[in-house]
């Protein structure tokens, strides 16, 4: 029998898993700890996780019990279950289910297990929502304040399970094509992509109608809410990051599905149609001409009679946008990310407002089953410059980041890597427009900012897929939803600090499916023994989370090309 000293598993009485990957069954762990924690830091072979009500609460949804999650706590644990986190993870989890909103006459109503409604009734914050007792169990509610009910619940450690239904909306035509306009190929939903419309849409029940579907990036999140879309048959509002993404689409709804040129309506940038399925950006809905005025374009959500709404990214979702969605309980929604985590530590309103996690496919799963390409990641660690030795030492904490992350070292690595992979579709992606533009300079490449016109951006972007462009140098404008299919190469110059998200939105732009071997590779160039190193550690977490692990190089000095920035 194995050692107990060999478990991966350290639980401690907080909350907080410590992940060892250097023992046996580490990765079995793992695949089973992402269902229920969030992976928080790592420190060599020890990752950190915690489990929160909201990683139990999502855990429940997918039908994850807390007598589960204590059996592999135990069965992967290298010591004893502290009795502390054992009941913790009962309490939380089983408070999954005990409250339920339904309707009834046209009447918003509570029902919860007697024990949660005497604790409730004592919470002012509560009772201010509630019109009438029918009984100590049933409770009728302010039928307008259904979302902001919702997000007190949650605030306050109790999930409840929306059953109130949502009105049918304004109908719509619509339905999936069996051959894409574009290729002529045939074409059909993946076993996954149709478990996921499945579970969102939940015919002939009231349970489905709201949640999210996360799916890494290069999966196909777009035609699962395309798939949405056409099985409701309702007018549909479509918000997303940025103007490319509305283009995108807009192309594939109309390559996809039956609908028009004249029943898809772009809302954004100069443009402003309002159509059987309307497509609109976060930013224009956020618009207003000052600090103190309204919101001039949130009239939107109010424009047609919508039976659907789609947040895409919606790990984006800004908070006006929530404001908004509290009011429109009553709608159909459905959220669609790669990732969840959020910075803002807004994860609770995606939940509350949006709907619990419905779907979730683990990266590495989808890359098994070739849906996605298999990256590399590496990391690849310089020396600072010389010349940044003595500023880097007198600055500011956030001013030593920026010096390390334009270290002008990192411009031999470049040029190395550009002669390794010669030939193939290469991003160069950073934070800082004068780093960019500077690297642009040099190498002669074209570089895309957020200053730059859309039409000249999808310009460039055409010409990228094309195979006119091989190097392609970018800010962050082209972190979300740019749709980039060839590009097999990602070198990161730098990052917005510790954005794991942001990590994992930039390597998405490498995973649509390969011809040929299937192969992508990311590199993330940090300033070695800097503030960069710190927060590059960080970002990472999401992706080792998925089971991916980041190679490690370390340039000395004399590996630095002179001329490109050798100290």
């Amino acid at each position: 029998m194995r050692d107990r000293y060999d478990k991966p598993l350290i639980v401690q009485s907080d909350l907080t898993v410590l992940l060892d990957e250097s023992k046996p069954d580490a990765w079995q762990a793992r695949e089973k700890l992402v269902l229920f924690a969030d992976a928080v830091r790592r420190a060599g072979t020890v990752h950190t996780y915690k489990m929160s009500a909201l990683t139990l609460w999502n855990a429940a949804s997918a039908g994850i019990c807390g007598d589960e999650i204590c059996r592999w706590l135990t069965e992967y644990g290298r010591y004893e279950l502290p009795f502390q986190t054992e009941a913790a993870v009962r309490k939380l989890s089983g408070r999954y289910g005990k409250l339920r909103l339904t309707t009834d006459g046209g009447k918003l109503l509570l029902h919860g297990d007697l024990d949660v409604m005497e604790e409730l009734a004592h919470s002012a914050s509560v009772t201010c929502f509630v019109l009438a007792k029918r009984s100590p169990d049933i409770w009728e509610l302010k039928k307008e304040e259904r979302g902001s009910f919702k997000q007190e619940l949650t605030r306050l450690g109790y999930p409840v399970i929306d059953l109130a239904g949502y009105h049918a909306g304004e109908e719509l035509s619509v339905r999936m094509k069996p051959i894409t306009s574009a290729g002529g190929r045939p074409f059909a939903l993946r076993d996954y992509q149709r478990a996921a419309v499945e579970l969102f849409y939940k015919e002939g029940t009231v349970q489905g109608g709201s949640g999210v579907i996360v799916l890494p990036c290069g999966a196909g999140k777009t035609v699962v809410g395309i798939a949405a879309l056409a099985r409701n048959s309702r007018a549909t509002l479509i918000l997303t990051s940025n103007g490319t993404s509305v283009k995108q689409w807009k192309e594939e709804l109309l390559d996809k599905t039956t609908l028009t040129e004249q029943e898809v309506g772009q809302y954004s940038g100069t443009m402003r149609q309002v159509r059987p399925v309307t497509i609109a950006t976060y930013h224009i809905l956020t618009h207003r001409s000052s600090k103190d005025a309204p919101f001039s374009h949130m009239k939107l959500f109010s424009e047609r009679d919508w039976g659907l709404i789609i947040y895409d990214e919606v790990h984006l979702l800004p908070a006006p946008v929530f404001r908004m969605t509290a009011d429109i309980q009553a709608t159909r929604r459905l959220g669609l990310t790669a990732t969840l985590v959020r910075e803002d530590g807004c994860a609770e309103d995606v939940y509350s407002l949006i709907g619990p996690k419905l779907y979730d496919m683990q990266w590495k799963t989808a890359e098994t089953e070739a849906y996605i390409a298999a990256v590399s990641c590496t990391e690849i660690r310089v020396p600072l410059h010389m010349d940044k030795e003595e500023p880097y030492r007198e600055a500011s904490a956030r001013s030593k980041l920026r010096l390390a992350a334009e270290n002008p070292g990192k411009m031999a690595i470049v040029r190395q890597l550009l002669r390794e992979h010669e030939g193939k579709p290469t991003l160069i992606i950073g934070q800082y427009l004068n780093q960019l533009h500077e690297i642009a300079d040099r190498l002669g490449a074209p570089l895309l900012t957020g200053e730059m016109p859309q039409q000249e951006r999808q310009r460039l972007y055409e010409r990228f897929k094309e195979g006119a462009i091989s190097v392609l140098i970018v800010s962050k404008v082209a972190n979300f939803a740019v749709d980039l299919p060839d590009a097999a190469v990602a070198i990161q110059l730098s990052g917005s600090f510790g954005s794991r998200q942001e990590e994992a939105q930039r390597i998405g732009r490498l995973l649509r499916p390969k011809k040929g071997d299937n192969s992508a590779w990311f590199y993330s160039i940090v300033t070695d023994e800097t503030k960069e190193t710190e927060f590059a550690m960080r970002r990472q977490l999401f992706m080792l989370e998925q089971g991916y692990r980041y190679d490690r190089m370390n340039m000395p000095i004399g590996a630095l090309a002179e001329g490109d920035g050798a100290p």
